[in-house]
């Protein structure tokens, strides 16, 4: 469990934290194996009998005061008696007691019912497919599934569905697969005229992987789009004849959804279903109507960025809460670029506890890489996430794909969680009062993740079990608990000097995506200037660097814009910078195709600070030869190409790599740089880290089209305009910044 505060040092009050102008918060990514320090929790079990305070209801850890018969919460200072067990086990040494010794713990707790449960636990796959596609799209889909198949674990069960105007249920059990179809009424309103348990029991239909392999992929080879012909004679006609669609996503998931439930707690504790998607639900239940993206919006004055956003139909968003009850996590990878309107869909996933993958075309797609790498690395489900502040400050909002719960503040549910997912809170105080300047109680945060895992049969000693047991997957619950003690500012400075700019970039990536939805990309990019103008004024402010007297040289010139006084600070103006200029916020006139933005909002969402650090102000690094790096980060800017005289540079925005060689690289430099020299080892490294698969690129200077690596050196780029390299640039936009800060303070 990783966690980052925007600031190390707490302010002191909440005039201090509104003279400081940054956001008061942290981000967690409650399933990382370690720590943000690289250490590891101290593991355990009995998870269920740790004492809590009867007052705030945190876990006893290593900042409470323990005596023979009682302890003080570290949270709220409540004396709370220790149970008799407790008091027995405490008497033992500290270090063979996880709680005691460490204030990072994983404990083990009971499941609930009987041992009979944990075998109930195989993990179920759906593979559910757009038939109303194109021959390339299938053939990406099916590299991708059988990529999929090498990660399963023994003892996963696999289903192989289609979808177009009708269902394809897939039983691969037998010595030839057989499809059944049901076909999809073709109105928004109708349901099926068939249970899908009607047209194939469930278990025929999930086939156990390790035995069934062959028979899946030759399944997957019988694939074929669905014919025009078909399509007239299963879809609507619509006017004049005209044919309506034949992708029915709705209908399809909703189904399958039901269908698999009957099983959920009996035969699965977590199903994952991929949905595979090559454009638009045009039929049946949960069609969009693409048509509102298009000139229309130019034309009329309305502010596309604003229309484009916020879902057409709440169908989506209610088929999550089904597939929620259901047991259901649904992944959804769309490979298209036309107009989807991943706005509407995109709650299918991300309620779910699921992602959303985009591809803008199947030719240099990484969704089979994608696929495997997803599958390979470990994921908990059913996890609650909880958040715990002393009493003098508390969480005021939280940011991630979580569904909070219904009864209880500051509790999340999250469906399904990877060792990637990250989320935020910010912090307001409880009262006028603050912290105490000379207490001795510091601020402490604990953060409690329970969740489940699903823990395959080699991962457990097979003495543990009973013999009926062995060779099975068991669900394990665990309780993972992260108690932290913060130091508070005594001044600004002491504020400043311990910021942590990426975990503020991360906040306001957060928020600015918030405010974008709600009112549209213009006041998103406002809040953002806003927030560095008021920033920049409090710390010139603080740092008393402006002289107020008459007949001083003009104000905005004495005004420090760059930070140069507090180097934690330095990095802000950039990245603000860097933000307005990325697609989650650059203007739909620009040519930013809403469902990419869509896609970016929910990428952002999930990544922790280094990684969205990297995404919005990606790293360049200059090497002299393949073999030898020569500086370790350059500004996004041609000047910082030129002054450097390096030959190769290697640009890492995320989602894309690319290694690019000047024009004045000596020729006798091998290019592509080979496998084993240093380069390519940081290439790999950088890959292995990612939860997706980037893009890797080669690019030569004068031989290649080098706009791909040109449009990542936005510093020479207009920050509202055009995105054409102009003198303005980053130094304009600091000017700006400038004038304004001189308004606010006079």
């Amino acid at each position: 469990m990783a966690v980052r505060a925007t600031v190390s040092r707490f302010p002191i009050d909440s005039d201090a934290l509104e003279a400081s102008g940054l956001p008061w918060g942290l981000t967690v990514t409650p399933f990382a194996s370690k720590d943000e320090t690289g250490i590891g929790p101290a593991y355990g079990s009995n998870g269920h009998i740790l004492p809590r305070c009867e007052n705030c209801y945190a876990y006893f850890n290593t900042y409470c005061e323990l005596d023979q018969w009682a302890w003080t919460c570290s949270l709220c200072g409540t004396l709370n008696g220790l149970p008799s067990d407790a008091i027995a086990r405490y008497s033992y040494p500290h270090d063979s007691i996880p709680e005691m010794s460490s204030s990072f713990v994983d404990l083990e707790l009971p499941l609930d019912g009987s041992e009979e449960e944990m075998t109930q636990a195989r993990p179920v796959y759906v593979a559910a497919i757009d038939l109303s596609s194109s021959e390339e799209f299938l053939e990406l889909t099916k590299s991708a599934l059988l990529a999929a198949l090498e990660a399963l674990s023994p003892g996963s069960l696999f289903g192989l569905a289609t979808f177009s105007h009708k269902i394809g249920l897939y039983d691969v059990q037998g010595p030839i697969p057989v499809v059944k179809n049901v076909f999809i009424p073709p109105d928004a309103e109708s349901k099926l005229p068939l249970e899908l348990e009607d047209a194939m029991p469930l278990l025929q239909f999930l086939a156990p992987v390790e035995t069934c392999k062959d028979r899946i992929a030759a399944a997957l080879e019988t694939l074929r789009p669905i014919t025009s012909w078909e399509r007239s004679s299963g879809a609507a006609q619509g006017i004049d004849g005209v044919l309506m669609g034949g992708r029915g996503l709705g209908t399809a998931m909703e189904a399958l959804f039901n269908y698999l439930g009957s099983e959920f707690g009996n035969t699965f504790a977590l199903a994952r279903v991929f949905a595979f998607i090559s454009g638009p639900p045009d039929y049946g239940r949960g069609q969009l109507d693409t048509s509102r993206y298009g000139e229309q919006y130019a034309s009329k004055r309305v502010d596309a960025d604003r229309a484009l956003l916020p879902e057409q139909t709440p169908f989506y968003k209610d088929l999550a809460t089904i597939a929620v009850q259901s047991g259901v996590c649904v992944d959804l990878f769309a490979v298209t670029n036309e107009y989807t309107d991943l706005a509407s869909l995109k709650f299918l996933s991300i309620e779910s506890g699921g992602s959303l993958f985009l591809y803008s075309s199947t030719d240099d797609s990484t969704l089979p890489q994608d696929m495997f790498r997803m599958l390979n690395r470990p994921y908990a489900f059913n996890c609650v996430l909880r958040l715990r502040t002393s009493t003098e400050f508390k969480p005021l909002h939280s940011y991630g794909h979580f569904f909070p719960d219904p009864q209880y503040e500051n509790l999340q549910h999250i469906i399904c969680c990877d060792s990637y997912a990250t989320y935020a809170y910010d912090f307001d105080f409880a009262n006028n009062t603050g912290f105490s300047r000379h207490s001795r109680e510091p601020p402490v945060v604990q953060i409690a993740f329970q969740y489940t895992v699903v823990v395959p049969p080699e991962g457990l000693q097979n003495s543990e079990l009973p013999s009926s047991n062995r060779g099975k997957h068991l669900l394990q619950r665990r309780l993972r608990i992260r108690t932290m003690q913060f130091e508070t500012a005594q001044n600004i400075n002491e504020i400043y000097d311990s910021v942590d700019p990426e975990v503020v970039l991360s906040l306001l990536v957060h928020k600015v995506i918030l405010v974008s939805l709600e009112d549209g990309v213009r006041e998103g990019r406002a809040l953002l200037h806003d927030w560095l103008v008021i920033l920049t004024a409090q710390y010139n402010d603080a740092y008393n660097l402006v002289q107020y007297k008459n007949g001083n040289k003009s104000m905005s010139s004495q005004i420090d814009i760059t930070f140069s006084q507090c180097p934690q600070l330095e990095p802000l103006p950039r990245l603000v910078f860097a933000l307005l200029r990325n697609p989650l916020l650059r203007f739909h006139e620009e040519g930013v195709h809403p469902d990419y933005r869509i896609y970016l909002q929910c990428l952002f969402s999930v990544l922790e600070p280094s990684s969205l650090h990297c995404g919005i102000y990606p790293s360049l690094v200059s090497y002299s030869t393949p073999d030898k790096q020569a500086y370790p980060r350059h500004s996004l800017s041609r000047a910082a190409l030129i002054t450097s005289g390096s030959p190769i540079f290697f640009l890492d925005a995320y989602t894309t790599l690319i290694v690019f060689y000047t024009s004045a690289a000596d020729p006798s430099l091998p290019f592509p740089p080979p496998q084993d020299c240093l380069l390519r080892k940081n290439i790999n490294m950088v890959k292995q880290g990612r939860s997706i698969t980037p893009k890797l690129m080669f690019i030569r200077e004068g031989k290649d089209d080098a706009t791909a690596f040109e449009n990542y050196l936005i510093e020479e780029q207009d920050v509202d305009g055009s995105g054409f390299a102009s003198a303005r640039g980053f130094v304009s936009f600091l000017d700006d910044v400038s004038q304004s800060v001189a308004e606010y303070m006079k």
